[in-house]
């Protein structure tokens, strides 16, 4: 039987016009027989702190900013979870007309192709879980799915055992997302606002042992960065 695998995937400045640059795509993922206790942990640690509600990198600050540097060291520390950050640095310089029939919605859902192909084993088994964005966001899920069963010959859906729309407040695991994903986006976008968000960026980099705001290689698998350039 193979192993199952629960994908927890989240986004940032996905819009064509939203007036930001860079887009970013990025996931965790675990077996699903470690969904339970990993979610167990984040909560003991939320109520340690005393930070009940949804951990979101747009919440880190000062006051908490011990809770935020705990989230990182239990993330690394934790073998069984790991990340991976798609980067697009200029939206500005897209030639979708060129390239993707002239939507950005295509160029958006290529990009999460990119993201997710490279996670995908044809002999594993996925559940994929997408925050929900907007509204037309879901009508495009039945597509992703089958052009990531194609490409793997998963013909028959066996691999990916779906893909569905969530809300993060109800997932732990898709708040860590959004977490980390914001570290890389803050590092991205050379944001340098917050003492804290620079701090935090900075212990996921000891972390992690290099900068992230270039690729990874592909086998590295605990924290994985593909920085994508219209070129690749």
């Amino acid at each position: 039987m193979s192993d199952i695998y629960n994908i927890y995937c989240d986004e940032s400045c996905h819009l064509a016009n939203d007036g930001q640059s860079s887009m970013l795509l990025g996931c965790t993922w675990c077996k699903k027989e470690s969904v339970k206790e990993l979610s167990a942990e984040l909560k003991r640690l939320k109520n340690k702190y005393n930070s009940n509600g949804e951990l979101k990198w747009t919440k880190v600050s000062k006051s908490r900013e011990e809770f935020f540097e705990e989230i990182v060291k239990w993330f690394f520390i934790n073998s069984e979870i790991h990340f991976r950050a798609l980067v697009v640095p200029d939206k500005s310089i897209l030639d979708h007309d060129q390239y993707n029939d002239g939507s950005h919605d295509t160029f958006y859902y290529k990009m999460y192709f990119s993201l997710l192909n490279k996670i995908l084993s044809p002999t594993g088994s996925y559940n994929i879980y997408i925050d929900i964005k907007d509204t037309r966001s879901k009508f495009k899920v039945k597509a992703l799915r089958d052009v990531l069963c194609n490409d793997k010959y998963d013909f028959t859906k066996q691999m990916i055992s779906g893909i569905q729309h969530v809300r993060s407040h109800e997932i732990e695991l898709l708040q860590l997302t959004d977490f980390l994903l914001g570290a890389v986006a803050y590092k991205n976008r050379t944001l340098s606002g917050s003492e804290t968000k620079i701090k935090i960026v900075k212990k996921i980099e000891e972390l992690h042992k290099r900068e992230i705001n270039y690729s990874t290689s592909l086998s590295e698998s605990k924290f994985n960065i593909f920085v994508w350039r219209p070129s690749e």
